[in-house]
């Protein structure tokens, strides 16, 4: 073998592989390409459903009795009794007797009232008989009219003032006895007790509190345009409730009235609800209605026709996402009547039977295709197409 060809021949193996390989490669069959699928948003649509709706108001209180009294001494003097119903929590009736300042002193003065009466009494009838006695002594001695000052007739006039006088006197006698009786002066819960038996009472101090039971009112804050949904301010329907552990309570109540001024504070209106025998003491309640709770509150208000009730969330900057039958997104805006925390009242804008997506989006604009939750999507014309032409490929 010539040397020339012995040199040439690792060349010449080495492009022969380069050309098997190359031939190799040619022959491989090309990737089945597919078509790419679009990632399409996935969202929860709700049904519209347009119906005649009564407002309700939201708001919340705290429960007060409507009466509630000091009890204040009117006589000074020394605690003597105090009644086993006077503490903390007890439930009293009116007239109840609830304490006793010692009385002697006052039962010595009514004494002498009487006494002032009597004597003046006397006075009085005396004065008269020298009345009559003067006038038989004046006939035949002048013609004419006698004097009144002869008949003794301002004298008269003096002795039935001073019976006047002891009569108010015996009156306040008897009331400043009265007042060292301290009764309830309705039904209610005593809910303070300021004194204790053998201290000494000075006129004007402060005994106790007692808060009536029959009546309980709830101040409700509620902005001032949304009194707009009130027919009638005074007998309005509210549902008070109250969560105590896993239960819901509630209670019925009526609206009264309005304070009829704007808080300087909150820039709120208070209207004042009731609740007639909110303890259950003359119709037994399976859950009382505790003066110091703090209760929700649902105003009945207007009733509005033809209102869509959507999911706050549903409803962004006065419009609405709407799906529409090729599954396209439109957004739409709205008239909102009235929106709470949880609920927004929709007039005009939608129809029946259209579908709004409630699931919230990254980027929503008109024309984007989504996929509805729990249902299925068929590929359109020229997504098949492209299947196709990529399968023959």
């Amino acid at each position: 073998m010539p040397l020339l060809l012995r040199r040439a021949m690792p060349f010449l193996i080495l492009v022969v592989f380069i050309i098997g390989a190359v031939a190799l490669a040619s022959l491989k069959k090309p990737p089945e390409k597919k078509a790419e699928a679009e990632a399409l948003p996935i969202v929860e649509v709700m049904a519209i459903e347009k119906s005649a709706h009564q407002v309700q108001l939201r708001s919340y209180g705290v429960v007060q009795a409507k009466h509630r009294t000091q009890l204040v001494a009117e006589v000074s003097g020394r605690l003597v009794e105090i009644a086993p119903e006077f503490v903390r929590g007890e439930w009293v009736k009116k007239g109840d007797i609830l304490a006793r300042i010692e009385p002697a002193d006052y039962q010595a003065d009514l004494m002498q009232a009487e006494a002032n009466l009597a004597q003046a009494q006397a006075q009085l009838q005396e004065e008269i008989a020298r009345g009559k006695v003067a006038e038989r002594e004046w006939q035949g001695v002048l013609d004419g009219i006698p004097p009144e000052l002869g008949l003794r007739k301002p004298q008269l006039a003096k002795e039935q003032a001073n019976v006047r006088s002891a009569q108010a006197g015996l009156a306040r006698a008897q009331r400043n006895l009265e007042r060292t009786v301290i009764r309830a002066p309705f039904d209610g819960l005593i809910v303070a007790r300021n004194v204790d038996l053998g201290q000494y009472i000075n006129i004007s101090n402060q005994l106790g509190e007692v808060q009536g039971s029959d009546i309980a009112e709830i101040r409700l804050p509620v902005p001032p345009e949304d009194l707009e949904f009130l027919d009638n301010l005074n007998g309005a329907e509210v549902t008070l409730t109250q969560t105590l552990a896993d239960r819901e309570l509630s209670w019925q109540a009526k609206l009264v009235r309005s304070e009829g001024v704007v808080n300087d504070e909150n820039r709120m209106v208070y209207l004042v609800a009731e609740v007639h025998d909110p303890y259950g003491m003359d119709d037994a309640r399976p859950h009382p209605l505790k003066f110091g709770s703090f209760v929700n509150a649902r105003i009945a208000g207007r009733y509005i026709d033809e209102l869509v009730n959507l999911p706050r969330h549903a409803v962004r900057n006065e419009r609405v996402t709407v799906i529409k039958a090729d599954n396209t997104v439109e957004l739409r805006p709205v008239h909102v009547v009235r929106a709470d925390l949880e609920q927004v009242y929709i007039q005009g804008g939608l129809e029946e039977g259209e579908r709004i997506s409630l699931s919230a989006m990254d980027s929503v604009d008109n024309g984007r295709k989504v996929k509805i939750l729990g249902e299925e999507v068929a590929p359109d014309a020229s997504g098949a197409a492209q299947l196709a032409i990529s399968g023959a490929q």
